[in-house]
């Protein structure tokens, strides 16, 4: 099975991310954990016990939730194929619960991932609120690369996959 499939596109950008994660656990800077999303299980293979059919019970908020140095993070990690991302990737859904969590003194925000120009990027939620009031009041559907402030694209780092503390830190400078 390929792994550009729709259903398994952000599977690879997961592993990632897991991995990440557990690197900056190691080092004592951060404890951040996978969300899973809670499901029914309809069929279980008998054999393999292997779940074969089931259905979400809610929606999902974010994909990952903890804390980084004390401070509250939730962020939601999307890839995109294309130098465009279409504001419909977010749901409404998620978008409430990331701005409650910021109500509550966390910090929300998405990490994007460019594949075909291979770059992450740290997107704060406040930017992402004004692509998506543009889009509501009959702008574009979508932001570009273009539009993107290149202070929070990520720089490879050798001992971290995906440096998003760096972001992160970057967002903190500007809220203080």
């Amino acid at each position: 099975m390929s792994w550009k499939k729709h259903g398994l596109r952000g599977s690879v950008l997961e592993e990632m991310v897991n991995l990440t994660n557990e690197t900056y656990r190691s080092r004592g800077l951060a404890l951040i954990q996978k969300v899973p999303t809670p499901i029914t299980p309809i069929s279980i293979d008998k054999e393999s016990r292997h779940i074969t059919l089931a259905y979400f019970e809610q929606k999902s908020t974010v994909d990952y939730i903890g804390a980084v140095q004390g401070i509250p993070v939730c962020f939601d990690a999307k890839e995109c194929r294309t130098d465009s991302f279409p504001l419909a990737n977010v749901h409404e859904h998620q978008v409430a619960f990331m701005k409650d969590f910021e109500e509550q003194q966390g910090i929300a925000f998405f990490l994007l991932y460019f594949s075909v120009r291979d770059e992450y990027y740290y997107l704060r939620l406040k930017d992402f609120l004004v692509f998506l009031e543009r889009g509501e009041n009959g702008g574009r559907k979508s932001f570009r690369y273009e539009e993107l402030d290149p202070a929070f694209f990520l720089k490879k780092n050798k001992g971290v996959m995906i440096p998003y503390l760096e972001g992160l830190q970057r967002d903190l400078s500007l809220r203080e």
